[in-house]
C-alpha cells in the first residue's frame, strides 16, 4: 500500500476494497461520514490512473453515494482531489449537510454549508466512534 493509504489509517479504516481503489473512513471527520477514496495504483496524478482504474471509479462513486445516503442522508457530496501533502491519487469525500446531524449521541456540523467544505473544521471522534462509523457504512454497503 502507498504512503497516502497508510497515512489515512489503513487497514483499520477500511470500508470497501476494489481492484484499483480503497474506501477508507477519514480519521478526522470534517462532516459526518467523511471518507478517503484512494487509488492503489502507483499514480501520483489523475492522468496516471489506468483506464481500468478510471472505469472502476464510476462504480466506486455510485457505491459511496448509495452507502452514505443510506447511512446518513447527506444533502450534497464533494469530492476533493487536493494531493498537496499526500502525493498519491486520492479524494477527500465530504458529505455535505444543510443542518447538523447526530450519530451515536455525537453532533456533526457542516459550518461551510452552503459554500466550500471547511477542512479546517473537525468533529472530535475517538477510535470507538470511528469504528462505529465504519461498521455503519459496511452494514449499508
Amino acid at each position: 500500500m502507498n504512503e497516502t493509504i497508510l497515512k489515512f489509517g489503513y487497514p483499520e479504516t477500511l470500508i470497501a476494497e476494489y481492484s484499483s481503489w480503497l474506501v477508507l473512513l477519514r480519521p478526522q471527520q470534517v462532516t459526518l461520514g467523511a471518507l478517503i477514496l484512494a487509488c492503489t495504483e502507483a499514480a501520483q496524478s489523475f492522468g496516471g490512473v489506468s483506464p481500468a482504474g478510471c472505469e472502476e471509479l464510476a462504480r466506486v462513486t455510485r457505491d459511496i453515494e448509495t452507502a452514505l445516503k443510506r447511512a446518513f442522508e447527506f444533502d450534497k457530496i464533494n469530492y476533493l482531489m487536493l494531493m498537496m501533502v499526500d502525493p498519491d491519487v486520492h479524494f477527500h469525500v465530504v458529505p455535505r449537510y444543510a443542518d447538523a446531524h447526530s450519530f451515536e449521541q455525537n453532533t456533526f456540523e457542516d459550518p461551510g454549508w452552503p459554500g466550500p467544505a471547511r477542512l479546517d473544521h473537525v468533529t472530535s471522534t475517538d477510535e470507538a466512534l470511528n469504528k462505529q462509523l465504519i461498521d455503519r457504512l459496511i452494514e449499508v454497503w
